[in-house]
């Protein structure tokens, strides 16, 4: 079995509820082997990850297989310009050290909610100017709420992501990085996601990733 070695760079919302090892428990759950690390600041968008430079230590470090990038939701037209130029930037060191390059596309704040096409195609040029992966987590989201608006995606401030917003970005992640559907995960105690609900919640990443994602 290949073990996968995951670097995630990103904010907040990426690091909330420990979203990356809660992609390593389901690749463990599935009888996969996978290793995660962050490279994560509150806050930060890729150019402040560039200028820190901690992100790029360890890309340079070598040793992945893939790298995540991922900043806010960039919908405004100079947002998704900052967000494709910092990916290309980003691109060149992470094929340097053997890696491929992967977007993790988020979501709208409430306040934006309208905003979702915008910030998925941002991600989606992203992914498309270096070839990379995307991980579609914004629109699995509106997959789940379309199947039920009550599902509390967002925390409070109506930005971060609540454990079962998290939980769901994993599951996308998890189906795109192996190529496979995450429904019918075993799953038990790897989140606190009611049990319930789970099957919603993979089904929705399911559906997201057939329509948006890239492998």
């Amino acid at each position: 079995m290949k073990r996968l070695r995951v670097l995630f760079v990103g904010c907040s919302l990426t690091y909330s509820n420990d979203m990356p090892t809660v992609v390593q428990a389901l690749a463990r759950s599935a009888g996969e082997s996978l290793e995660v690390a962050q490279a994560t600041r509150g806050g930060a968008s890729l150019a402040d990850h560039w200028k820190h430079g901690g992100a790029l230590s360890k890309i340079k470090a070598g040793g992945w297989d893939v790298v995540v990038l991922q900043q806010g939701p960039s919908s405004t037209p100079e947002n998704r310009q900052n967000l494709r130029h910092w990916t290309r930037r980003f691109a060149e060191p992470i094929r340097k050290a053997g890696a491929r390059p992967a977007l993790n596309m988020v979501w709208p704040s409430l306040d934006r909610f309208r905003y979702f096409d915008e910030v998925r195609d941002s991600y989606t040029l992203a992914a498309e100017d270096v070839d990379g992966m995307l991980f579609p987590g914004g629109e699995a989201w509106r997959a789940v709420l379309r199947r039920d608006p009550k599902v509390a995606l967002y925390r409070r401030d109506g930005l971060h992501p609540s454990p079962t917003g998290s939980f769901t970005v994993a599951l996308s992640i998890f189906g795109i990085l192996y190529g496979r559907s995450p429904v019918g995960l075993p799953v038990r105690n790897l989140a606190k996601v009611p049990p319930a609900l789970t099957p919603l919640l993979q089904e929705a990443a399911a559906e997201a990733n057939e329509q948006f994602g890239k492998r």
